[in-house]
């Protein structure tokens, strides 16, 4: 009796996941329910929204001159946590949790910039959606291995991913952890494979959470072993896209008939998900002549079956993430930096006349003023000088972003022209 329970048990936990399931939608019904979390909802999604156009703006304005926009790779620091894990836990048990969250790190890295080996069937996909082209956030994810927060017994050197001791009890957030991207591994049961907050906030100690038999890939460890058809990462890669900003393609899952989107121009709108391997162009969308993009990261394929997010996605998601980049930590990765530009502004406010002195950068660079809709007012490029002036006479009076980039590097700041 008890062998014909254990297999009718193993055969309800395989079944339960045999299609994606999401929370991110139930998470956070919940959470705007709360005044406070809406409001601040709200506004996050504000500013959200004057970065999104300069950044659809500062695109055409590229394309317009015939030159690709200009590609600032940003670093993010990562802690992984296993809240269920004891932290008395042997050392072969830790190192192999360790190699887990690297394995993911690993996945995350390679789909956020393209460089995934599946990419490649996209050559064979994209003749079935014309104009749509893959995106590359141009963003590197990696474990904070210097300047651990205070009472966490975390040594330098060692990287950051935590045993029984962060995000305990359930946690979605946890504010020891602030300033990370923050990815918690625990049980969530049979209903859902993970969720997140959508968008997150790291200066809140937000987090990603992932189901104990989605995360990583490989071979796992002792209870954290990925399972097919969810055993290559994608999860995460989903998931992730929701913290900055990215809706499913399929929106609300409800159909064709209403107005729901996910935002995004370039991804065809769909009503519903799609699930396990989907053949290229096989799914209508909801505008006549389109097809649905299955192979989506941010629909419900299989794992092996999702490879590629659009580049207007990552133009969303990009624009999130600057708002929120200023948050991350930038002394807590040893050997690389968070790069910015160190420049002053002066005077600030003024008349229109304006300053911009460089102290850290010799080769060429680009200066950007977008006013506070994030309509570009003025651009120079190609110059050396360290001291530049701006004339932003002939501007309104208000507030203003000057944008400086160059290489790997970008620093933004506000001015006002009284």
């Amino acid at each position: 009796m008890k062998k014909l329970i254990l297999t009718l048990f193993l055969i309800v936990s395989v079944t339960s996941f045999s299609q994606r399931t999401c929370g991110t939608k139930e998470y956070m019904e919940r959470m705007m329910a709360d005044p406070a979390y809406r409001q601040e909802y709200l506004e996050r999604q504000a500013k959200f929204e004057i970065e999104y156009k300069k950044l659809l703006d500062q695109e055409e304005n590229y394309k317009s001159r015939g030159v690709q926009s200009p590609s600032v790779t940003k670093v993010i620091p990562v802690a992984v946590h296993f809240p269920s894990v004891s932290n008395s836990s042997s050392a072969s048990v830790k190192t192999c949790l360790r190699a887990l969250a690297q394995s993911q790190i690993n996945v995350i890295n390679a789909d956020y910039n393209a460089a995934n080996t599946d990419i490649s069937n996209w050559t064979a996909a994209s003749s079935f959606y014309p104009g749509v082209i893959t995106g590359n956030l141009d963003v590197q994810f990696v474990i904070a291995t210097q300047n651990h927060p205070t009472g966490t017994g975390i040594a330098n050197g060692t990287v950051a991913v935590t045993f029984g001791t962060d995000f305990l009890s359930g946690a979605d957030n946890d504010t020891t952890w602030s300033g990370y991207m923050n990815f918690v591994v625990r049980d969530e049961g049979s209903q859902i494979l993970g969720y997140s907050p959508f968008p997150g906030t790291p200066s809140a100690g937000n987090c990603v959470v992932m189901n104990t038999i989605c995360f990583g890939k490989g071979a796992g460890c002792t209870g954290y072993v990925p399972q097919s058809p969810y055993n290559l990462g994608r999860t995460v890669t989903h998931e992730l896209g929701h913290f900055f900003n990215l809706d499913h393609t399929f929106a609300n899952d409800n159909g064709c008939a209403g107005t729901d989107d996910d935002g995004v121009t370039d991804t065809p709108r769909c009503g519903f998900a799609n699930y396990g391997c989907v053949t290229n162009g096989s799914v209508a969308g909801c505008v006549s002549g389109q097809k649905q993009l299955t192979m989506n990261y941010m629909d419900y394929s299989d794992d092996a079956c999702m490879y590629m997010f659009t580049n207007g996605q990552k133009t969303r998601a990009l624009a999130y993430l600057n708002t929120i980049y200023s948050q991350y930590k930038t002394n807590v990765l040893s050997n690389i930096e968070i790069n910015t530009i160190d420049f002053i502004v002066y005077p600030n406010p003024s008349n229109g006349v304006l300053n911009i002195q460089l102290t850290n950068l010799a080769s060429d660079y680009s200066v950007e003023v977008y006013d506070a809709m994030g309509r570009e007012v003025d651009f120079t490029k190609n110059d050396n000088a360290n001291i530049k002036s701006i004339d932003l006479k002939n501007v309104a009076k208000g507030i203003y972003y000057v944008t400086i980039a160059s290489e790997n590097k970008q620093t933004t700041k506000k001015i006002i022209v009284e």
